[in-house]
């Protein structure tokens, strides 16, 4: 979903603005900029991305600010910082935006019911508050493929009805488990409570006055200027993005169009708490509480995390083509954007290695080291999972929790080829809510992959993903 596809040209823009970077002051800018660009190169070329921007902004001042690759492989058009990319579920904190001004006007409120605006919703869904969307918490599933054509324009009427139509997974408040449905549904909510698209309270309420000069709703049929092609790899051949319907990606789990130039604009007003009261910034970035008592961290469509001490707020988006990261560290006021044009990329492996270099002390969104493992018996669960993976033979029973279509025939493909297991190396361990989460290396002789499980309150796999290192 929006939420949750080669080689790279010579860099084509570049920006030097300010007293630079605070934890780089004894680097010259000429050196700070060679790490920079010899890591970026690199790694589009071992993730084999045509394009990517890349932006720094440090204490309010843009440090970087940089186009690598073609925005348009076909046309041999390269990426500067006008490129306009998808966002991705990076449009989710735009869309808490919309949602928090109407909150503001008086015309919604956060812990209203949902069935207050959708009276026709079925009886299950009567504890839902327009917070649990907000937070994922409401049980409503993620859709997919199964439940929505997405070569189809689908009317808001229709895009409600197929939620309705979809069991809750839990009881509201319980869980924490990512739905672009309930964000689909937050943009009919604005566009119900005030009479305007939810694209146009955006641009009238954040990017006009934030300065978001090509930030914008995705249209298949207005000409955009400095808009990027999407693109795939299909058994190592790079493809067009997959075709879908323009109504359809218009929804507010992540349809917008924003450079990279939008993005230090929005940076300047997230550092001001520009558009919003400082009481709704701080509902933005208060972790959800869960009928336990206990906090998952997430907010309003950013991940809350803790880095150097203080706050770190980031979020990363997929879809269509495009991969993309806003990564926020409060501890040094820095922000690190990614844009991508492959689905297959992987930003957060550019944002860990810019943040590296700005600053070694920055929390890593992937975790590479391994650590002590004092749960040997939910290791050998994992070796189970991956043993059967390998073999097509995992069975609902094994995934108790996991949302409805887990990646089975992916994660064959994925693992035959690569034989038995070697090590299984523990690198991440940690409460999330009520869940706890695991991350391991699971070695191969040809390959290294990443595994992450989840284990619900009553020990059930929650989370269950295998992804190429």
């Amino acid at each position: 979903m929006r939420g949750t596809i080669r080689r790279a040209r010579a860099s084509l823009v570049f920006l030097l603005l300010g007293a630079g970077l605070a934890t780089a002051a004894s680097q010259p800018d000429s050196e700070l900029m060679g790490k920079v660009d010899a890591f970026v190169v690199a790694e589009m070329r071992r993730q084999a991305i045509p394009g990517v921007a890349i932006g720094i902004l440090s204490k309010g001042q843009v440090a970087v600010a940089k186009g690598y690759g073609e925005a348009n492989v076909e046309h041999r058009v390269p990426v500067s910082r006008a490129t306009v990319f998808q966002s991705g579920s990076v449009g989710k904190q735009f869309t808490a935006v919309a949602v928090m001004l109407q909150v503001e006007d008086g015309k919604l409120a956060l812990d209203d019911s949902i069935t207050k605006y959708f009276a026709d919703a079925p009886r299950s869904w009567r504890p839902i508050t327009v917070r649990h969307l907000l937070t994922h918490t409401s049980g409503i599933p993620d859709y997919g493929p199964q439940d929505l054509d997405f070569r189809r324009d689908h009317t808001e009427a229709e895009l409600t009805k197929a939620a309705y139509d979809l069991p809750l997974e839990f009881e509201p408040g319980k869980r924490w488990s990512y739905s672009n449905t309930g964000y689909v549904l937050l943009g009919i909510l604005v566009h119900r409570v005030s009479g305007r698209f939810y694209g146009e309270v955006l641009k009238e309420r954040v990017f006009v006055p934030l300065g978001m000069k090509t930030a914008r709703i995705i249209s298949e049929a207005d000409i955009v200027a400095n808009r990027a092609a999407g693109y795939r790899l299909v058994n190592g051949e790079l493809k067009n993005q997959e075709w879908v319907a323009p109504q359809f990606n218009t929804t507010a789990d992540g349809s917008l169009y924003l450079a990279l130039d939008d993005y230090i604009a929005w940076n300047r007003g997230l550092r001001a708490g520009a558009i919003l009261r400082p009481q709704s910034w701080l509902q933005i970035y208060t972790p959800a509480t869960l009928a336990s008592g206990k906090t998952y961290p997430y907010g309003f469509g950013w991940e809350l995390d803790e880095s150097a001490g203080k706050p770190w707020y980031h979020h990363g988006g997929t879809w269509q083509g495009f991969r993309t990261y806003i990564s926020r560290y409060l501890a040094d006021d820095l922000t690190i954007v990614v844009l991508a044009n492959l689905v297959d990329a992987k930003p957060e492996r550019f944002v860990d290695g810019l943040a590296a270099i700005v600053d070694p002390r920055l929390a890593k969104l992937e975790p590479t080291t391994p650590m002590p493992d004092s749960d040997p018996a939910v290791t050998g669960r994992v070796r189970a999972l991956l043993e059967n993976a390998r073999a097509g033979k995992l069975s609902p029973q094994d995934l108790q929790h996991v949302r409805r279509s887990p990646d089975v025939q992916r994660w064959e493909a994925l693992l035959r080829p690569l034989g038995p297991l070697q090590r299984l190396d523990l690198l991440d361990r940690r409460e999330l809510g009520d869940d706890r989460v695991f991350t391991y290396s699971a070695v191969h002789r040809e390959a290294t992959l990443i595994v992450r499980l989840g284990l619900a309150p009553d020990d059930q796999v929650c989370v269950f993903d295998i992804q190429a290192r």
